[in-house]
């Protein structure tokens, strides 16, 4: 009886082949890509007007050059005025006095030219610590203004350029120096204020989103 024999019943079996995966290479089925949201970074979509989203305009954060310059001779003219009015306020009070002791000497006529300096005197001041008060608003307001504080600010600034181009063609007039410097520095404050808000970086600026 030969155990080599196919047809013997008391043989050993005929050897199979391995399963799969027992000592033997196999060819590895396809990789499948990972779903997306399962542990991988995705990329967000971008939206216009919020910084830190790839292709998305971000937002501008910071106020334009000329903006800041313009806010800060916003300021410088509003302590201007601010001198003036109380300049102004202080040669009211001596024109009272005078006006008072005019009286008291029995001057009429000089009493009632210092009560109309006086008058004038008051009004003058009560008229440069409003715009004082307007030049500070809109420094201020540079920072979350709109529109309307956009349009104000250039109409402010052309008319004090307008008066500063009055006063520096008196002060050419006269052929004083220092009858022109100060003008002919109103005049550029007050241009560089007109233009800032009116280029496009300006206009950008107040028209921005506000969350």
């Amino acid at each position: 009886m030969s155990y080599g024999d196919p047809n013997n019943p008391y043989g050993q079996p005929p050897q199979q082949p391995p399963a799969p995966g027992y000592g033997y290479p196999q060819h590895a089925p396809p990789a499948v890509p990972p779903q997306q949201g399962y542990g991988y970074p995705q990329q967000q979509p971008g939206y216009p007007g919020y910084p830190g989203y790839p292709g998305g305009n971000p937002m501008q954060q910071t106020m334009p050059g000329l903006l800041v310059t313009a806010r800060v001779f916003l300021f410088i003219i509003s302590a201007v005025q601010i001198l003036g009015a109380l300049g102004y306020l202080y040669v009211a009070a001596i024109a009272n006095d005078v006006s008072d002791s005019a009286d008291d000497l029995g001057f009429s006529s000089s009493s009632d030219f210092a009560d109309t300096a006086a008058g004038i005197g008051i009004v003058v001041a009560l008229i440069l610590g409003g715009l004082a008060a307007l030049s500070i608003t809109l420094g201020v307001k540079f920072g979350n203004g709109g529109q309307g504080i956009r349009v104000t600010t250039i109409v402010y600034g052309a008319l004090g350029a307008v008066a500063g181009l009055i006063f520096l063609f008196i002060g050419l007039d006269t052929g004083m120096a220092t009858a022109v410097v100060f003008p002919l520095l109103w005049v550029v404050f007050g241009t560089i204020i007109t233009v800032a808000p009116a280029v496009p970086s300006g206009t950008a600026w107040f028209a921005r989103p506000r969350y």
